[in-house]
């Protein structure tokens, strides 16, 4: 309750905050005059409260929410809080492909379904990330355990793998591409749209669905694979349904905003500060947390440096970066 009344608080100020100046209307006055469908609204306050402002706020929380709540169920199913979809290579695979569907696209996507053309990068990103995953889970997997170590390695050689073919792509793009490709690099939420928002909230309903009551078999994976069984849990179908729906997420996530790091690192290493590891509680709440964490990001990014704005990717590793830190030193007392 506490974090939904913060994060609507966030999202009031967060429409308030921009350059563009609505002379004696505010933001809030404009945006009830769109709701009244008023005449006596111009066309640019409307375009700016509507389209610009509200549809990135929407945006940010749907990402920001579907991004940590990927990282907590990775974390939960692996046994480890450095499992999230960047570190893991998740993020790198789907920029990767949504990359090669930038620069390339233009020369099989005549080919495609009218469909599949029009959502071909956000495709290609879905399929980036899902193939990380399985590859990731089949290396780091055997005899049914997942070692850590393993896949956090795994995750650097895709990372690395994908920045090296994202370079030679950068190198070979026009101008129009490589603006496209700095902006997956970077992360921005500047190309919101309510057609975009509405596909996120379709891909986060069906993802919630599914994972949003796992927070008992997470708990379960915390005593172990085989006792997760004893107690009734089907330990290989939790793994595909959450590598499934997290690839769905993380994927889409990068079609629509770019590379955004350590939101979900960020956000489960504070709520496990609160709540140990009982995912009943963190699954939820990470859900809201990572909402309010990308909102407050968003918000500075386009008011640090206004009228420029920072790439939201940049704060977000500022952010996670100590936090990692943090995560190695407990781990390096603990051993």
């Amino acid at each position: 309750m506490i974090s939904a009344v913060l994060l609507a608080i966030i999202a009031v100020l967060s429409l308030n905050i921009g350059v563009y100046d609505f002379g004696e209307n505010s933001p809030f006055r404009a945006l009830w005059q769109f709701i009244k469908e008023d005449p006596g609204l111009s066309l640019s306050d409307k375009y700016v409260i509507w389209d610009v402002r509200a549809a990135r706020i929407i945006m940010a929380i749907l990402v920001g929410s579907m991004l940590s709540v990927s990282g907590t169920s990775l974390q939960g199913l692996f046994k480890n809080p450095l499992a999230t979809g960047d570190l893991i290579g998740l993020t790198s695979g789907a920029t990767l492909l949504a990359a090669i569907a930038i620069v390339l696209g233009g020369h099989f996507k005549e080919y495609l379904p009218e469909a599949v053309q029009f959502s071909l990068v956000g495709i290609a990103a879905f399929i980036g990330s899902f193939l990380s995953m399985m590859l990731v889970y089949r290396i780091s997997t055997s005899g049914g355990k997942t070692n850590v170590v393993m896949m956090l390695l795994t995750g650097v050689a895709i990372t690395a793998i994908g920045f090296s073919i994202t370079g030679f792509l950068i190198y070979i793009s026009k101008d129009e591409q490589l603006r496209d490709l700095t902006f997956w690099n970077l992360g921005s939420l500047a190309a919101a749209t309510w057609t975009k928002n509405i596909i996120l909230a379709i891909v986060i309903t069906i993802a919630y669905i599914i994972l949003l009551p796992k927070g008992k078999a997470l708990n379960a994976m915390m005593l172990g694979e085989k006792d997760a069984q004893h107690l009734g849990i089907n330990v290989e179908r939790l793994k595909k349904q959450i590598i499934i729906t997290v690839a769905l997420m993380v994927g889409t996530c990068v079609a629509f905003s770019g590379t955004i790091g350590f939101v979900g690192l960020i956000v489960p290493y504070i709520l496990r500060l609160l709540f140990k590891s009982n995912y009943v509680f963190i699954l939820p709440l990470s859900a809201m947390c990572g909402s309010i964490l990308l909102l407050t990001a968003d918000t500075f990014s386009r008011s640090i440096v206004a009228p420029s704005e920072l790439p939201i990717g940049i704060l977000t590793a500022l952010m996670g970066g100590p936090i990692f830190i943090a995560i190695l030193v407990k781990f390096k007392k603990s051993l």
